[in-house]
């Protein structure tokens, strides 16, 4: 007995629940109060009204009148309006003046508002009176009347004993006062009283003789008042609106929240889960949902429309919606013919572009194959155990990246190719780059770089995330470094030369090892063969990152050099390697030490602007070398009186790296030792000056050199003297 009973209670908290969820009314709502019907949302008891507003609870007393509060309701309007019956307000006055009866009324709309298609009516002789209301915002008005004996004129309410003025919209409480001039004692006779009150346009016009002498004993007048749902919009409150099916939410254009109406060709009560029902137009004594088909026999229902169905052999005309016989004459000849030249020409149209298609695709391939994919997709597959992590993109991946090799997103052009910004479909951002390939021999080689170069991982060289074959030019897929080239940082293209001592002796020393790792340390060595500041990037921490393969090559393991076509930039080509030829590290050694004299200097290596004879940096620094001068080409940015040894020993290294003779340059591997060296020892110089009695208590106030002597700063007077040796040295 007591499962049954829990069952039972369990089954009454389920159907509460479904109703407060659905918000919709119990099936035993009372519908209607006398003669006026009450519609959800409107009820006249409890879960027989929308649940969340208590504005829609209305009451039938017991004369069966329907009550907004304790005003009467005429009419409920599902498309937001509600029509109620207000009280007039008054003020009457004996012969002598003496006031007798005072009626000044305030009225609370509880969530609902005024409509704008209200007037406030003023009737008697001169006479006035007041409407303040409030609500979303504060407004106040009145009007006047002014006579002198009855007004001639019946149902004209402008001024003459009777005065109008619109009511705003959105108004949730008012309040009416009336006033008298003269408390009426020269018009007593006809008019003791001042009457004042809200009526609904059109539904009060003004007879001067009765409405003056007691406005015809109407103590009401009907008054628009406007409703919606919540105070959210349709978009706000989404799928949780009370709209029920075949209705759509609408914004309320009065108020705030919104209404529902039912869709076209349904009709009911939106509000209702399945309020709105299809409409018959065949049938429908209804003209807004009536048919338009001139023969009702031809009228057709469906849900939510109907249509005209005409018998075989004729036709609907949609002018006249009347059947016509159809007829076969020129204009249908010609409209055959005209639909079967456009079946065939859509035909071809379709044929030549599958051809296209297929031409595009087996293009393609064709440039697949040209550009050793084959070959690539062979070493990828290869068996053994690999680290190469390269990517092959397509063609048609390429051109959504760069949308379609767009001007704006190009990076930047030289010698080797074109560098697009791409941003893939992931969002990743990269650097799309249009490589040259000289001929087919080449093909083999550029596979192999494209292996080697995808599987360095350094953090100083630009990772190579693969690469699109299908191209007529094979595009390389870099990623992308934010920061600008040490070109544009050095000579001011794009950024202010902002850079210290300090970052410039770390970029160098990133760079040096850089290359001393794809001399050395690779699977196979590399030659860069275009070192220079343009094809150094540098990424948002200043961070030095090698770029642009294009021209590099690899030296097979039982090779010191190969002969090569003469390829570079000028100011930065090795001498030796343009007269023989012949390529090997100490190209990519005096490269880099064009570079160690631009990050001194802060000057071009090639600028046409300088004495003949020192266009070329080298030689620039040559001659400033013998003219004692040298420090006057120094960086006055960098230059620094604790930084002089440093930015001597870099002078001496950059010259040693630009010797004629390639086999009296050290290797790159030596060059980042030194440099590296340097910025320890200049580091530890630097804690020494700081803490000189550490240093004193450590090593006897004495620096040992690497053969344990002591070393002391002569021979570094100046920066002069010594890159006299150093550069006599290397030329």
């Amino acid at each position: 007995m007591k499962v049954q009973e829990g069952l039972f209670l369990v089954a009454i908290f389920y159907l509460a629940y479904t109703q407060l969820v659905k918000a919709q009314p119990r099936n035993d709502c009372q519908t209607k109060c006398g003669n006026v019907s009450v519609e959800y949302p409107f009820g006249t008891s409890p879960g027989c009204f929308y649940p969340e507003d208590n504005s829609f609870n209305l009451t039938c007393n017991e004369k069966e009148k329907l009550l907004f509060g304790h005003k009467p309701v005429i009419n409920i309007s599902l498309s937001g309006q509600l029509r109620v019956l207000l009280v007039r307000s008054k003020v009457c006055y004996d012969s002598q003046g003496k006031k007798t009866g005072y009626r000044a009324r305030r009225t609370s709309l509880a969530s609902f508002t005024l409509s704008e298609h209200n007037k406030f009516t003023v009737v008697g002789c001169n006479s006035y009176a007041f409407l303040r209301t409030s609500g979303a915002e504060n407004y106040s008005t009145g009007c006047m009347s002014m006579c002198d004996s009855v007004p001639s004129k019946k149902g004209s309410c402008s001024g003459e004993g009777c005065c109008q003025t619109p009511v705003p919209r959105g108004s949730s409480f008012f309040r009416v006062k009336p006033h008298s001039f003269d408390n009426h004692t020269a018009v007593h006779q006809f008019n003791p009283c001042t009457y004042a009150f809200l009526a609904e346009d059109d539904k009060f016009n003004f007879s001067s003789s009765d409405d003056l002498k007691n406005l015809r004993n109407v103590m009401r007048f009907p008054v628009l008042v406007d409703w919606s749902i919540g105070s959210q919009t349709c978009e706000q409150v989404g799928n949780t609106s009370i709209c029920g099916g075949n209705s759509t939410c609408f914004d309320s254009t009065t108020r705030t929240g919104y209404i529902c109406r039912c869709n076209e060709g349904f009709d009911g009560n939106p509000y209702l889960a399945a309020g709105c029902q299809d409409v018959n137009e065949c049938t429908t004594s209804s003209t807004i949902h009536r048919h338009n088909c001139s023969d009702p026999h031809t009228c057709r229902n469906k849900v939510g429309g109907f249509y005209c169905k005409c018998k075989s052999g004729y036709r609907l005309d949609t002018t006249t919606m009347s059947c016509k016989r159809k007829e076969f004459g020129w204009t249908t000849i010609l409209l055959v013919t005209t639909i079967g030249f456009l079946v065939i020409l859509l035909g071809v149209g379709f044929i030549q572009q599958k051809m296209k298609h297929q031409e595009d695709t087996k293009l393609r391939q064709q440039f697949f194959e040209q550009n050793g994919g084959g070959m690539l997709t062979q070493r990828l597959s290869g068996a053994g155990p690999s680290n190469v992590d390269v990517k092959i993109f397509t063609e048609e991946g390429m051109k959504k990246a760069t949308n379609g090799y767009d001007e704006s997103r190009i990076l930047g052009q030289g010698g080797q190719g074109t560098v697009y910004k791409g941003i893939l479909p992931d969002n990743s951002i990269v650097a799309i780059k249009k490589a040259r390939l000289g001929d087919s021999s080449q093909v083999e080689q550029f596979i192999n770089e494209v292996l080697v170069l995808s599987q360095i991982n350094h953090r100083n060289v630009v990772k190579l995330l693969g690469c699109c074959l299908e191209t007529e030019v094979p595009l390389l897929v870099y990623e992308f470094i934010t920061n600008g080239t040490l070109f544009d940082h050095l000579h001011g293209s794009m950024f202010d030369s902002s850079l210290t001592w300090e970052h410039r002796l770390r970029i160098a020393i990133e760079v040096a090892g850089t290359l001393a790792y794809l001399h050395s340390s690779a699977s196979i060595p590399i030659i860069h063969r275009d070192v220079k500041t343009a094809n150094i990037l540098l990424d948002e921490n200043l961070i030095a990152k090698v770029a642009d393969f294009g021209a590099s090559r690899l030296i097979p393991m039982d090779k010191e050099d190969l002969a090569t076509m003469v390829q570079g930039t000028l100011g930065y080509l090795d001498p030796e390697y343009f007269t023989t030829g012949l390529l090997n590290e100490k190209s990519d050694v005096f490269s880099f030490g064009v570079v160690l004299m631009e990050l001194l200097s802060g000057e071009k290596a090639l600028c046409f602007k300088r004495p003949q004879c020192s266009k070329h940096l080298v030689s620039y620094f040559a001659f400033a070398t013998k003219e004692n001068r040298l420090d006057e080409i120094i960086d006055s940015q960098v230059m620094k009186e604790d930084n002089l040894r440093e930015i001597q020993e870099v002078a001496r290294i950059a010259a040693e790296c630009t010797r004629v003779m390639g086999e009296e340059r050290p290797k790159m591997k030596e060059v980042a030792a030194k440099l590296e060296a340097l910025r320890v020892k200049t580091t530890k110089h630097k804690w020494s000056d700081q803490y000189p009695e550490e240093n004193e208590h450590l090593i006897g106030g004495h620096l040992l050199s690497s053969q344990g002597e002591t070393s002391s700063s002569i021979g570094y007077d100046s920066i002069k003297n010594v890159a006299i040796l150093d550069i006599e040295a290397g030329r």
